[in-house]
Formats: structure tokens, sequence, C-alpha cells
């Protein structure tokens, strides 16, 4: 996590929850009694330290218990975004970027406008759609992808902690595919959840720490593009099913996650309004103790933001990077989730920042249409494309108003 990270986080100001009890005894005799730390019901409370005092005399016993928490954040922020998906054009991009830095392909210029927004977040979390090619076969893309390594490279340069790996192409490259991905996080000391190279690893939950708290990942797709899951592996990519995904999150709150983020590859593509399928996956899903957020992709478009049983949906985020130029698939949204330490000692995400983005035509670059609106050295015609861009979010958005929501005014 980096030191501007750090520093947009609000830390503990010696937060102290005291409890008392008092009761009385009979002559002659004295009895006390001791409070334990409030429950946090089916979440995972911090861990405290707890004195006990107390005083005795012929009358009563008074017994306090003082619970001070450890020094730690009381407020972070958790930015995610939509899908990386390189087809043709973006991996040519990439190739020439390469040969002007000495590298195969480099994604990174691409995806460096989004770099002060992702990097101010306590965690960030990319959404990788496709496999990297397996070593010593073919880059491929549309409709059976096999990306080039450096992509990932791409992301981690850009301030990504980590992405969502279950997608409809994480079985393109069949299992080697998804080793040479998570092999390449690996490498890179990227987080990964929705595909494994093993059944331990598919039993094993994904989990960012900032400074204490545990915020666990977990990652479904609706289906596999006609592939199979492995019969002799189904540990290899994670299918959704809903009850599967609330079994999963309660182990994640039981192994001691503070916060719980689903991301789900879902929906029908192209179209902005969330499907009859998304809704019955989220009401079969939430209202869940044990999840805070849940996040979508696979429809290429930005789709609305609302709640479901109190619970924060994004429904659909559209791409990120991609060669789809037709209109409104150049748009795209990254959000931005606040969580906040309540009274109850419990974690709750408590607002979304909506940023909309743009990818510009040739230079595949993702820009943060705000930031870069109000950037005086932005050109009339990339302000006119831009200020379109934002009004097509802007009234997607509106279809489901939610509060807790915000939109940042164009400039």
């Amino acid at each position: 996590m980096s030191p501007a990270r750090r520093r947009a986080r609000l830390g503990w100001a010696g937060l102290v929850l005291a409890l008392a009890a008092s009761c009385s005894s009979g002559a002659g005799g004295a009895s006390g009694s001791t409070s334990t730390t409030a429950s946090a019901g089916p979440r995972a409370e911090r861990p405290s330290s707890t004195t006990t005092s107390t005083t005795t005399s012929t009358t009563s016993t008074t017994s306090t218990t003082t619970t001070t928490l450890p020094p730690g954040p009381t407020r972070i922020t958790l930015a995610f975004a939509g899908d990386l998906l390189p087809h043709g054009p973006v991996n040519d991009r990439a190739a020439a970027n390469g040969r002007a830095t000495g590298v195969p392909f480099d994604y990174a210029p691409m995806l460096a406008p989004m770099a002060p927004i992702v990097g101010s977040a306590d965690v960030a979390i990319c959404h990788l759609e496709v496999p990297v090619h397996p070593p010593g076969e073919a880059i491929t893309t549309y409709p059976s992808f096999g990306a080039p390594p450096e992509l990932v490279d791409g992301a981690k340069a850009a301030g990504y902690d980590g992405c969502s790996n279950a997608s409809n192409h994480s079985l393109d490259r069949g299992r080697a595919g998804i080793a040479a991905t998570l092999d390449r996080f690996d490498q890179l000391g990227l987080h990964h959840a929705g595909t494994a190279r093993t059944a331990e690893e598919g039993a094993t939950t994904t989990v960012y720490d900032v400074d204490g708290i545990r915020i666990a990942h977990l990652s479904y797709a609706y289906g596999f593009n006609g592939y199979r899951i492995p019969a002799d592996a189904p540990w290899a990519v994670n299918q959704i099913d809903p009850a599967r995904i609330r079994a999963d999150a309660a182990r994640a709150r039981a192994e001691g996650a503070d916060l719980v983020v689903v991301s789900l590859h879902w929906g029908t593509e192209y179209v902005h309004e969330p499907s009859a399928y998304q809704r019955q996956v989220a009401s079969e899903v939430l209202p869940s103790p044990d999840i805070d957020l849940v996040v979508g992709h696979h429809a290429h478009v930005v789709q609305p933001i609302g709640q479901v049983g109190g619970t924060y949906v994004v429904w659909g985020m559209g791409n990120q990077l991609a060669n789809q130029r037709q209109v409104p698939r150049s748009d795209g949204l990254t959000v931005v989730a606040t969580a906040e330490l309540g009274w109850d000692l419990r974690w709750h995400v408590t607002g979304i920042e909506a940023v909309p983005t743009w990818v510009e035509a040739g230079s595949f670059r993702v820009l943060p249409v705000v930031r870069t609106l109000a950037d005086p050295a932005t050109s009339g015609a990339l302000r006119a494309e831009l200020s379109a861009s934002y009004d097509r979010t802007a009234a997607v958005l509106a279809r489901e108003p939610t509060a807790g929501v915000t939109l940042a005014p164009k400039p």
C-alpha cells in the first residue's frame, strides 16, 4: 500500500468502548460480574484488549470492563473497475508502445491516466476478463482469448492490487491459461480471485489487508462460452451459484473478514438495464449479513448502481480497456466505495463515488472523464467526446437513483 493511500485514511482517535454493570450482594458476602465486549454478530470484531478492575465493599461490588482497540483506520476506500479486454488493435497499440520502451507489449500508457484515482484507494481491484496465453502458445483474441502477460503488468503499473478473474472467457485457454495468468499475478505480487490452479487454492479465500482490516474478495461468472468446467478440476473456476456464494461469504466472515466483496460476471451484453437474471441472482444472494458489496461486469456498457436488501449493487461497470468503439461501449465506470467502522464495531459500506471513464480511439488511453474535462489542456474535439460520454453515463445512473451514490458534476 502506498504512502499516499495511508495519508488518505482517517486513523483511530483512541476509540474506547466502556461497558459497566453493577449488582448487590448479601451481608457478609461479595459477588462480582464481568461484562464482555459487545458482540459483532456474524461479522468479525477487531482484536481487542480487555482490562477488568473490581472494587469490593460490604454492600456492593462494581466491575468495569474497558476495551481499548489498537491503532488502525476507521475509514477505508475500495476502487473497482470495468473489464480489461485486449482485442487485437489494443494489443497492436501495446506492441507499438513496447517498441518505444523496450518490452514486447506495454499497456501501462493506456491505464496511466487512471493512476491518480486507482492509487489513492486503499485497495484497488480490476477485472481481467481474459486469461494469459500459456507459454509457447500463440497470443489470441476474439472469440477465444489468450492475452500477452504484459497486460497484467499494465494493471500493476496503474496501481491495482489485484483482479477478479472469473469470466465467460476464463476457460478460453484451458487450465494452462489459468495457470499462466495466476503465475504472472504471483510474480507481480498481485491478488486474484475466481480461478485456481489447485484444489487448495480454489478453497482459499482471497483477502486484502489494510492495516489489520481484512477485505475478502470473491469472484464468480455466469458461464464459460460453451467450455465445460474440467471434471477433474471443478475448482478451476467459480460459477455463479447463489447458495455457494452465500456459503463462501459466511466462511470468509468466519475466518475473520471485516468486509466481503463479491464480483459477479453476469448480465446481457450491450444492455444498460440489469437483466432479470441479474436481479434474480441478487435477490437470492442478498440480503446477507456476510456480504457488504456486489460489483458487476460483462455487459460492456455502464449499468446503474442500486441496493438490494440494503446492500449496494454496482450492476455493471462497462469496459475499462477494450476496442469496442461503438457508442456507448467506449464508456466505462470506476467506482470508489467508502467503508467505515460503525458504532457497533462493524464495517459498513457507506457510499459509492461513480467515476466515469472513456477509452480514447487509437491510443486506447482510459481517461477519467471529469478530471480530463477539468484539464485546460484538453482539446476541443476531445472535450466534446468526453462531455457526451459523461452525459450518457449520468443518464444511466439516473435510471436507478440510490442514496449514497455520488457523481462529480461536469466541469
